[in-house]
């Protein structure tokens, strides 16, 4: 029988990636007090088997613990297929009921065994399984879904003891197989007090009435975001299943949800029919259905009740939200032509390009016309010239005058508001950099709208400005737990990592990304940033390069490339990218590059220019490249930076610790 002990000739910790298996057998403490005799003849039955599929598949066991095993596999498919080989063996007679947990990560390995975050998850895994099962993590399903040899079946996502995000976990469902159904399981799947409003249906004759149903749907899940104890998911990520037939289930594995609101909106003149579904997730079995038929001038009636019976059916295990409030939606203005108008300029809002933002300026202007007390308007023409200042579309000394009398105004309006005082933390933090006074308006949002990734991830931001990058992914954590599906919000968990130090959970994260989409470029800038920290520069050039190439642009996305290059030893190709910028700076003369300049100036050691444009940069304070200069002097990979007496001057006049 192969030996239980470690081999003594690994050296002191060896830290790999590795696929984990553990095994364990169940009732065999029961059937030891029993029969014993039986006991032992199935123990070493089931020792003896997975002796010979484990290192069959290429496997190794590592450890034998009480009737348990665990083993490592350097391949996610070597480890599924001995799992499968191992359980059909055993439902042979004398059956060995066996149930089987895979996951895969990192883990460290040392002459005391194997440790490690992924070591604990495989563990919890197989403490769900079943007799006769094998149930694998959603990572070890990204690994083996498109062997057509191995059938998968979904089980759900749960949350794990000690495991901060929630785990997809999936049954293999080759013949033979035991495959478990989600209440066979202990634990139940997701947050039970978690929600997904998705984009109601226009069914109306007009499609243009899209913007309205959209605006329904919208305005049931900003009021639900201020539930304490509930979870909701991001407008983004919850709206990206519009216009798709998606089954119900698949959505709340995606989105980690227990409940998913959906429904239709039919509009004629003034007459409204709404309906709403809620829906759980783990069966796809309506919890309740309703139909509204009101007049436009009741549509924040109807919105009220909707969000007041979702909250009565979900609020039992609230920690301070017992009773459901009186009302959730209250209108807004009495205007309701002015509302009609205000959700439209919503729609083109959310478009995110400047011109429907353009359009959305015009649109929310004619708003206060109809009604100078609406508060939101004012807000949202905040948000809109934030945009365009820190895009470079208007001078910001022009755009942020304007959205910051704009979010005053909304505050004065209405004070508890939270996007308004979330509008006025990006303004102190990106333009007047007033760190006290961004925090002190960051806390006012987070009282008012408990579940919101936006604060989430501008008090990341914040966190990251000031130094203090535990509490910042913690927020970005978060963040991304409430908008699962946005890829910009994953980078900024990544970039939080990386800026910690934690390059492992950063590479992993970007190589996640790439995988969820292959063309989104930000994630390669990320990852070579990581490759340029860890001094593996011709990776970073790697990155870069395609970085440069999803662009578009022979003048774009140079500064990264050409710091890489200098880093690499290419000094030519540096000072390539160098001509580029500035001839771009020539095409383009409005276009403000300090943050390029400075970036591949440090690149190429030349730190008194590199200095020069940082604090062009603080002078000129413009949105992002603020935001830039922040996470440029938060870079791992500037180190020499750091160190010059000059960072620490710049860092005092910005307010933060450098």
């Amino acid at each position: 029988m192969q030996t239980e002990k470690i081999d003594p000739h690994i050296p002191q910790r060896v830290r790999q990636l590795a696929a984990i298996m553990f095994a364990d057998m169940t009732g065999y403490t029961a059937l030891m007090g029993e029969n014993e005799e039986k006991a032992k003849i199935l123990r070493d039955r089931q020792r003896q088997t997975l002796e010979k599929f484990i290192p069959g598949h290429n496997g190794k066991i590592i450890q034998y613990f009480g009737d348990g095993t665990l083993s490592i596999f350097s391949s996610a498919i070597d480890v599924v297929n001995a799992a499968i080989a191992i359980q059909k063996e055993l439902q042979k007679e004398p059956k060995v009921s066996l149930r089987i947990g895979i996951h895969s990560g990192d883990i460290v390995y040392d002459h005391e065994g194997v440790y490690g975050d992924s070591v604990n998850l495989a563990s919890r895994i197989e403490a769900l399984s079943l007799p006769g099962a094998v149930l694998i993590s959603d990572k070890v399903f990204d690994e083996v879904k498109n062997q057509t040899e191995i059938k998968t079946a979904l089980l759900g996502n749960f949350h794990l003891k000690n495991v901060k995000r929630q785990v997809g976990i999936y049954a293999i469902a080759n013949e033979g197989l035991v495959v478990p159904t989600s209440s066979q399981i202990n634990v139940k799947a997701g947050n039970e007090k978690s929600i997904a409003v998705l984009p109601f249906v226009n069914m109306s004759a007009n499609p243009e009435n899209e913007y309205f149903s959209d605006g329904i749907s919208e305005e049931i899940l900003n009021a639900l975001t201020r539930v304490e104890g509930l979870q909701v998911t991001a407008r983004t990520s919850s709206f990206s299943f519009k216009g798709k037939n998606e089954d119900v289930r698949n959505i709340g594995v995606a989105l980690g949800v227990a409940t998913v609101l959906e429904g239709s909106v039919r509009r004629a003149g003034k007459k409204i029919r709404i309906t709403a579904q809620l829906i759980n997730t783990a069966d796809g079995y309506h919890i309740w259905s309703e139909v509204y038929d009101s007049d436009l001038e009741d549509i924040f009636q109807v919105q009220d009740e909707i969000s007041l019976k979702i909250v009565k059916r979900l609020k039992d295990d609230f920690a301070r939200n017992k009773e459901a409030k009186e009302h959730m939606i209250k209108p807004p203005t009495d205007n309701i032509e002015a509302y009609n108008l205000y959700l439209k300029a919503r729609y083109h809002w959310n478009r995110s390009n400047p011109e429907d933002i353009k359009k959305a300026i015009t649109i929310f202007e004619e708003v206060i016309k109809l009604d100078p007390d609406f508060a939101l308007p004012y807000s949202a023409l905040s948000f809109c010239y934030s945009f365009m200042g820190s895009t470079g579309l208007i001078p910001p000394s022009e755009a942020y005058p304007k959205a910051k009398d704009y979010t005053l105004k909304a505050i004065e309006l209405d004070p508890n508001h939270a996007e308004s005082h979330l509008s006025l933390a990006t303004i102190k933090f990106f333009h007047n950099w007033d760190f006290d006074g961004a925090e002190v308006s960051l806390n006012k949002a987070l009282s008012l709208c408990l579940n919101s990734s936006l604060i989430n991830q501008v008090h990341g931001w914040f966190l990251i400005a000031k130094g203090d990058f535990t509490k910042a992914i913690e927020k970005m954590e978060q963040a991304v737990k409430l908008d699962p599906l946005s890829l910009p919000l994953m980078s900024n968990l990544a970039d939080a990592y990386s800026f910690a130090g934690r390059f492992g959970e950063a590479l992993e994260q970007y190589d996640r990304i790439i995988e969820m989409d292959p063309i989104f470029r930000r994630a390669f800038e990320g990852r070579g940033m990581i490759h340029l920290a860890k001094g593996e520069y011709e990776k970073a050039v790697k990155d870069f390069e395609q970085y440069h190439t999803l662009i578009g642009n022979p003048l774009k996305g140079l500064s990264s490339l050409g710091h890489a290059y200098a880093a690499a030893g290419y000094t030519d190709k540096a000072l390539e990218c160098l001509e580029k910028i500035k001839q771009r700076e020539r095409d383009e003369p409005g276009t403000i590059l300090h943050m390029d300049y400075a970036f591949l100036y440090s690149g190429l050691k030349d730190f008194d220019k590199a200095f020069h444009y940082l604090n062009k940069t603080y002078e000129e304070r413009i949105g992002i490249a603020c935001l830039g200069m922040i996470f440029c002097i938060r870079y791992p990979m500037l180190k020499e930076l750091r160190i010059d007496p000059r960072f620490k001057d710049l860092t005092r006049k910005m307010g933060i610790d450098g």
